[in-house]
């Protein structure tokens, strides 16, 4: 007998739970579609967030490629101008050669000395000093 009124105190306690879920699942709204739309909406905002991240990474690998093409062609260029600036220096270096000074002051008419005179200068002061020479 206990245990008969065991499961007749159960029946109406099942009875009440199951009846206050039915209530309980009365007030809250199916959300099962509105769960489907966000989901669907979060799916395609990240497709466009990586989409819209791979095209800033192409354009940045594109602009950085460029970057380095520029710079090979600058290197190139300023190797050049640096061969230029080496055969002009050979030029001047050839044109003040002694021999090339000596050949162009010939054609020039000018003549080498056959008695050179160099300047002292202590015997300068000295002159000065005694009033040999005058200043003027």
């Amino acid at each position: 007998m206990a245990l008969q009124h065991a499961i007749q105190a159960r029946t109406p306690r099942q009875k009440l739970s199951d009846k206050s879920a039915e209530v309980f699942l009365k007030l809250v709204p199916n959300v099962s579609s509105g769960a489907q739309a966000t989901q669907r909406f979060f799916a395609i905002f990240l497709s466009v967030v990586a989409g819209v991240g791979l095209l800033i990474l192409l354009v940045i690998n594109i602009l950085l490629a460029q970057d380095a093409f520029t710079l090979s062609e600058l290197k190139a260029e300023a190797k050049i101008v640096a061969d230029q600036r080496e055969a002009i220096n050979r030029q001047i270096d050839r044109a003040s050669s002694p021999s090339a000074l000596a050949k162009q002051a010939t054609e020039l008419g000018m003549r080498p000395s056959e008695s050179p005179v160099f300047l002292n200068l202590a015997a300068v002061e000295q002159a000065l000093a005694n009033g040999e020479i005058a200043r003027g």
